[in-house]
């Protein structure tokens, strides 16, 4: 199983307490995912709940084609306004092991992303995910990206 990284860094001009709120609201997800994936929380989460180790989190995604799947995952790690891990359960990767890194800085909070995943189905998963997959996991955060500035505005 070929395995593949990709790594993001941001700096966000609001206070950790702020980012860690919003980042850690299961259903603020939605605000930063592109609208052509059809993401949708279906698990009973309210505005309130914050993620927590051993959380279950199902959605629902449209991640090519217009086709809907299910996919659940649990966090496995929480360290309050420092960290915290997502992992599939169930879902269309082989793997996806995404962490959130937060630190404060002087202009706001550096955010930092480190997703590891793989695709299944051995080599026409690899060839899969040259061709596009892995483009589409980059534009999903290059997307993100931008809403973040959106929501929050921009470091200068």
């Amino acid at each position: 199983m070929k395995i593949y990284t990709l790594k993001k860094s941001q700096v966000i001009p609001i206070s950790l307490d702020k980012a860690w709120d919003f980042f850690t609201s299961p259903l603020n997800l939605a605000q930063i995912t592109p609208p052509n994936m059809s993401f949708v929380v279906t698990s009973d989460q309210t505005t309130d709940t914050k993620v927590y180790a051993g959380m279950i989190i199902t959605y629902k995604i449209s991640p090519l084609l217009g086709i809907k799947m299910d996919w659940m995952t649990e966090i496995t790690h929480v360290a309050e306004k420092d960290y915290f891990v997502d992992e599939q359960r169930f879902g269309p990767y082989a793997l996806w092991h995404h962490q959130h890194h937060f630190k404060e800085v002087e202009s706001g909070v550096l955010m930092n992303d480190i997703l590891h995943y793989a695709i299944p189905y051995g080599p026409i998963g690899r060839l899969s995910n040259s061709i596009f997959v892995g483009n589409k996991v980059k534009q999903i955060f290059e997307f993100r990206e931008k809403a973040i500035e959106q929501l929050f505005g921009v470091y200068r």
